[in-house]
């Protein structure tokens, strides 16, 4: 009686194991279509893309109506100035945090982030494009308003061998450095990397402050006709890609000693040296037509 008992005991048991087992794998069956198989990131919604939009909207807005001299126009482009600042910090810190600690920045979207870096620095050259081509399409056959001759005769230009090749040699060298680098990082030395890179940002500091030097003493302004909206346009704005890169490589740096990056997951520092790379080209092609050329 007792071994019939047992062997009952053993059936049902053995009935339930396999009926739990069976619904377990009814159950991922069913549920089956919620995993994710792929390597992408999928953002969570955020507010910093509306955020942005607002405070370019009212920068824009604001320079506007302060070059017509509305009133309240000067702290409409402060307030969008601000929000743009801001909405820069937080969208960016949200990404370093999503790299780094939750590590959603996997090799199919390291892909597509220097895919997308690639067309941002594609876009830059075309905005660099527009400005050489007003500059040749003055310089090449200047009319006879300017005098018939390049520079025009009013005009005092600024010589070739003085701030100008300084700033050549110093932004080269800056180049040199952060390639310098970027192979210490490859190479697991994070002492030459942050020396590397530290004199990197001491050498565009220098050049950031010459060009300013070179503003306040040079012997025209803007408003002095086609050479002076050339020049100040091309050199201005190739200034202010200095200081946007100058920060994305102080924020590489400060990355670099919390230890955010390692010698195979660091693009936020490669797509710096990229973007620090393209201004050095473009320094080039600004030396060699608005400061040599132009002057000859």
């Amino acid at each position: 009686m007792n071994i019939l008992n047992n062997l009952i005991n053993i059936n049902s048991s053995q009935k339930n194991k396999n009926g739990k087992v069976s619904n377990t794998l009814l159950l991922k069956e069913q549920f089956k279509y919620l995993k994710t198989t792929h390597s992408y990131h999928l953002v969570d919604p955020s507010p910093w893309p509306i955020f942005a939009s607002f405070g370019a909207f009212m920068l824009t807005s604001g320079v506007v109506l302060y070059m017509h001299k509305f009133i309240g126009g000067w702290n409409l482009l402060i307030t969008g100035f601000l929000i743009v600042l801001y909405t820069m910090y937080t969208w960016w810190r949200d990404i370093v945090r999503e790299a780094t600690f939750e590590d959603t920045h996997t090799v199919t979207v390291q892909k597509g982030l220097r895919l997308g870096m690639i067309l941002f620095i594609v876009s830059e050259i075309m905005f660099f494009f527009a400005f050489f081509w007003a500059f040749f399409h003055s310089s090449i056959a200047p009319t006879y308003n300017l005098g018939g001759v390049w520079p025009p005769k009013a005009i005092s230009t600024i010589s070739t061998y003085t701030v100008p090749l300084t700033n050549t040699f110093i932004l080269l060298t800056s180049g040199a450095s952060v390639t310098w680098a970027h192979h210490a990082l490859l190479s697991r030395a994070k002492k030459h990397t942050l020396v590397a890179l530290l004199f990197t940002l001491v050498l565009a500091t220098i050049f950031t402050c010459l060009q300013g030097f070179e503003y306040v003493n040079a012997p025209f302004t803007i408003s002095d006709g086609i050479y002076g909206s050339c020049f100040y346009m091309a050199t201005g704005f190739h200034g202010f890609h200095v200081f946007v890169g100058t920060i994305a490589l102080l924020v590489s740096f400060i990355r670099i000693v919390l230890n955010h990056f390692t010698n195979r997951h660091h693009f936020g520092f490669e797509s710096a040296i990229w973007y620090w790379h393209f201004v050095d080209v473009v320094w080039l092609f600004l030396f060699i037509n608005v400061y040599w050329w132009s002057n000859k």
